[in-house]
């Protein structure tokens, strides 16, 4: 698979996400631009320009209609996608590192910052799109505290039942996405190794989380039980699930302070493909100069793109060879 490189932000890359048809790119880095790519040929489709700090997240709403991103200007800010203009802006005491639409676009929830005597949050703004989307509520419709470990990333489960966060301690908690309420919490990852992402299945009934603790888990939204581990040799920063195809990709690397002599070999710079049910690796993809920090899958499962410390995002379209590929445990399990 040749990649498409896409060059357009001066610091390290914070998240990428496709849009629900799969023809859109958004990329956020920590050099405060929002960049949208055409994702079949990499072309710069334009930049949303207007936070005045690092961006650490972003996501778009189903109908590709608005976007949403986080700041550590401690800002949520709304967006016409078409038109660039920025149409609503929400002030948070700390900064919002996770954003993300839920399933019918009619709620967005905002992960934010414990620090300087806040505690950390996860508040969910219900999104207005009449009047040029400029009629926005200004008070969140909930509003939950994670008093015992900060969230660091959170998603919303299938039918916008559930909000499911990770935490700074490596647990996962499961809330009632009407009354706050908490569920469940469970210790899902080695204690005090954060969470550092959480990416759904296309149902949204089971979610893979990457972890510093160099595994990556697949469980149910249902009732946090853990289906699947996957076991690397490095810090985890990102997690997916491919659709069409029974993979999962995880991405990581070595900080670059914690690499004692710079080789990409030494880092662990790859995108790596394990089989999502038999647990196993079975390729890796190079390429970066430095952690991959964001994977994000094509919504159709022909393509995945990877954004790194390298300031670069990757996009491979999988080639034939990828989808005739089977795994040999399933061609014994054929035979039988």
């Amino acid at each position: 698979m040749r990649p498409i490189l896409l060059s357009g932000h001066e610091r390290s890359l914070n998240q990428i996400k496709f849009n629900s048809d799969g023809d859109l790119l958004f990329s956020v880095s920590k050099d405060k631009v929002v960049c949208a790519w055409w994702s079949a040929n990499g072309e710069r489709l334009g930049t949303y320009n207007g936070h005045q700090g690092a961006i650490w997240t972003v996501d778009v709403s189903p109908n590709t209609i608005l976007l949403a991103t986080g700041s550590a200007d401690n800002t949520v800010r709304l967006w016409n996608v078409k038109t660039g203009e920025c149409v609503k802006v929400w002030d948070f005491p700390t900064a919002v590192k996770r954003v993300e639409f839920n399933p019918e676009g009619t709620q967005l929830l905002a992960v934010t910052e414990k620090r300087m005597g806040f505690l950390g949050t996860i508040t969910v703004l219900d999104i207005n799109y009449d009047n040029n989307f400029e009629n926005q509520a200004e008070e969140p419709s909930l509003r939950i505290t994670c008093d015992e470990s900060k969230a660091t990333v959170a998603g919303w489960s299938y039918l916008s039942k559930y909000i499911i966060a990770g935490h700074e301690d490596g647990s996962v908690s499961q809330y009632d996405a009407k009354t706050g309420d908490l569920e469940k919490n469970v210790q899902a990852h080695e204690f005090d190794l954060q969470i550092n992402d959480i990416q759904f299945s296309p149902d949204r009934t089971y979610f893979i989380t990457a972890s510093k603790d160099k595994s990556a888990k697949l469980i149910s939204a249902r009732d946090l039980s853990v289906l699947k581990t996957y076991v690397a040799d490095t810090p985890l920063n990102s997690a997916v699930i491919t659709p069409k195809k029974d993979y999962v990709i995880l991405g990581g690397g070595q900080a670059a302070m914690d690499v004692t002599t710079t080789s990409a070999r030494q880092g662990k710079f790859e995108a790596r493909f394990y089989h999502k049910i038999f647990e196993d690796e079975i390729g890796r993809v190079r390429g970066h100069f430095g952690p991959l920090n964001t994977v994000g899958v094509h919504p159709s499962g022909t393509a995945y793109a990877s954004g790194g410390e390298d300031g670069y995002v990757r996009v491979h379209h999988f080639d034939k060879s990828y989808f005739d590929f089977m795994y040999e445990v399933e061609r014994e399990q054929m035979r039988k």
